[in-house]
């Protein structure tokens, strides 16, 4: 932090030194009469950085966005597949596994959405139903080849949630990093001071533009909190993935029940 902090006030020092030693050496004739040819070049850096920043913190919390919800995609498709190869497996472990996936699914996009957007961390007890899930499958009996098959493919789905969940878990406790944080309220205070320094004449027209810019530099901020901590916020993650598992689900269960029912 110290460094972060020791560099640009270098490099402040060294334009500084760099501007009065070469006003001592330039010929007269490239001085100007007044500073607003500096103020001009200052505040398009300004708008530049803060523009550039930006458009940085933007692209990284949006991709960071579109891979949380990329991992609900990935771990609500392994429930349907574990749902699925269980729909074939005898009774009882038929009902005991199907019954723990939708309880899983359903304490997701309740009890753990609630807590990681509280505390940024995943519910335990919603764990504790998926390692309940996991001894299931390993409890049926696997004396049979084809029901060895099944429990082979709803293992290898439930691998494949508990990978989602694992990538699930870091991304509610993503955050920007501080640096860049520090870097977007700096360029944000530079550009407010901006029209102060700029020796603009105050006056009902200026104080109106001045307001209007305000309020899009308030509104840019605002975006990128939002996108920061895709599980919190005004612009969560979307839960569709796994409500349409919990429709998936009840599909596959009507279907099964429709083939059982029906005369051999």
């Amino acid at each position: 932090m110290t460094l972060n902090l020791v560099v640009p006030v270098l490099f402040a020092v060294v334009a500084v030194v760099v501007f009065v030693v070469g006003d001592r050496l330039r010929p007269d004739t490239w001085r100007q009469t007044d500073d607003e040819a500096a103020g001009h070049m200052v505040l398009d850096l300004v708008n530049m950085f803060f523009a550039a920043i930006v458009a940085f913190v933007v692209v990284i919390l949006w991709q960071q966005y579109d891979n949380t919800h990329a991992h609900t995609v990935s771990e609500a498709k392994a429930l349907v597949s574990v749902y699925e190869a269980s729909n074939d497996m005898p009774e009882p472990d038929r009902t005991q596994i199907q019954s723990l996936v939708r309880q899983y699914t359903s304490q997701v996009v309740t009890d753990e959405w609630s807590s990681m957007d509280r505390t940024g961390k995943l519910d335990q007890s919603t764990q504790d139903t998926l390692d309940d899930l996991r001894s299931a499958v390993g409890a049926v009996p696997t004396t049979d080849p084809a029901v060895k098959d099944l429990q082979d493919k709803a293992g290898s789905g439930i691998d494949a949630v508990a990978e989602a969940r694992y990538d699930r878990g870091l991304d509610a406790g993503y955050e920007l990093p501080v640096f860049l944080y520090i870097a977007l309220w700096g360029g944000t205070i530079m550009l407010l001071f901006g029209t102060l320094l700029s020796g603009v004449v105050l006056t009902k027209r200026s104080v109106i533009m001045t307001g209007l810019f305000g309020i899009v530099v308030g509104a840019v901020i605002m975006a990128v909190y939002q996108l920061d901590q895709p599980f919190s916020g005004g612009n969560q993650v979307a839960k569709d993935a796994y409500e349409l598992a919990m429709s998936r689900f009840q599909h596959i269960t009507s279907t099964g029940v429709a083939t059982s029912a029906s005369p051999r």
